[in-house]
């Protein structure tokens, strides 16, 4: 298992959750007011699942040893990466700012969210999109299996380090349980993939 295919993985269940979070803005649209519990639920798991865990992989080591191999944050693949995780923060905290006044039928609010919301979407899907077909190319093609061990093993302890033991899990739930609520597919993933790297307890 390549620490590139865990983050890969880890993709297809984001998508998951934008395509749910797609649908609540729909259902919201049309009602005139925002479902809150979905919209928490979606929120929570972009700012743990997708950034802490997820992002936090590609920041504190995956694009630090691909800067280390050669690749210029400044002008390289990483500082894009970077920059776009940013913005995606952005869109996060935007969300989460609008839902209560949102779930009130506050028209403004709504608007608000949505926005938001699809902006987060279509900058998410496309930042995917980069990685998956372009930025995790060039790491493989320079990494070696000494390399892959090391970067699994760190991959392990960003959970450990970051999080409570069992919150891979939860988020997962937490996807599948949006995904069932609003008639999403549940994601084609390789589920040895998702058991290791942010997960690890004692």
């Amino acid at each position: 298992m390549k620490p590139t295919e865990i983050l890969m993985n880890e993709h297809r269940v984001i998508e998951q959750v934008l395509n749910s979070l797609q649908a609540i803005v729909e259902e919201g649209m049309a009602n005139g007011r925002l479902e809150e519990e979905s919209a928490r639920m979606a929120v929570d798991f972009f700012r743990n699942f997708a950034d802490r865990c997820h992002h936090g992989k590609e920041e504190v080591h995956l694009f630090p040893w691909m800067e280390s191999k050669g690749f210029d944050r400044n002008n390289g693949p990483t500082g894009v990466m970077m920059r776009e995780h940013e913005i995606g923060r952005a869109h996060v905290r935007g969300m989460e700012e609008a839902i209560a006044a949102a779930a009130q039928g506050d028209g403004e609010a709504l608007k608000r969210f949505a926005s938001h919301a699809n902006g987060y979407i279509e900058m998410l899907r496309e930042h995917i999109q980069k990685e998956d077909h372009c930025l995790f190319n060039m790491a493989n093609q320079v990494m070696s299996e000494e390399d892959e061990r090391r970067m699994l093993s760190l991959f392990e302890h960003v959970e450990e380090d970051e999080m409570k033991a069992g919150t891979h899990e939860k988020y997962l739930r937490v996807a599948q349980t949006l995904a069932e609520k609003y008639g999403v597919p549940l994601a084609e993933v390789d589920q040895s993939a998702l058991t290791c790297g942010c997960h690890h307890t004692h």
